[in-house]
């Protein structure tokens, strides 16, 4: 277990040791909190939630890796990113880095991930809005057009006329 793992389950024995007594505290196992927290009992590694986030954290770098290569080569180019996941969400990368965060809330929660998850994604709207500002003071228009039609975190799958 890695040292904020461990601070979470000290911080969290006594109510775990009453609520949960035959939960071994010292063990690996033990930090994957919500497979005990709804009852599991066996490996954690096997549980729906693990896998789930096995698929979460692997969409979220598919993601993040699709974004990367349009956006370097639009970059590149000196044109606006507008294909690929570019043409579902204006902000793929951010959207990838919250997948992966959640992805790995759902195995391995800890106090403060738990803090930090909700802080990240204010942050990444944050640095969004900014980016939002300088690529519109440089493509103008075009950009307009794009952010008008395209979401800027949650896909619409709806068909456009």
């Amino acid at each position: 277990m890695n040292t904020i793992s461990i601070q979470t389950i000290y911080f969290l024995s006594g109510w775990l040791q009453k609520k949960y007594p035959e939960v071994d505290l010292l063990s690996h196992n033990s930090g994957h909190l919500w497979y005990t927290f709804i009852g599991g009992n066996g490996d954690p590694h096997f549980n729906i939630l693990h896998i789930l986030s096995y698929f979460v954290i692997g969409a979220g770098f598919y993601l993040l890796s699709s974004a990367w290569h349009v956006l370097f080569f639009s970059q590149k180019m000196n044109k606006l990113a507008i294909t690929g996941p570019y043409s579902k969400i204006r902000h793929p990368q951010y959207v990838a880095f919250a997948m992966i965060m959640f992805g790995f809330l759902l195995q391995w929660p800890t106090i403060l991930t738990l803090l930090m998850f909700p802080i990240l994604l204010i942050m990444y709207k944050h640095l969004a809005l900014t980016e939002e500002r300088e690529v519109r003071s440089i493509f103008g228009k075009a950009y307009d057009d794009y952010a008008n039609k395209t979401p800027r975190f949650i896909p619409s799958w709806k068909v456009r006329s």
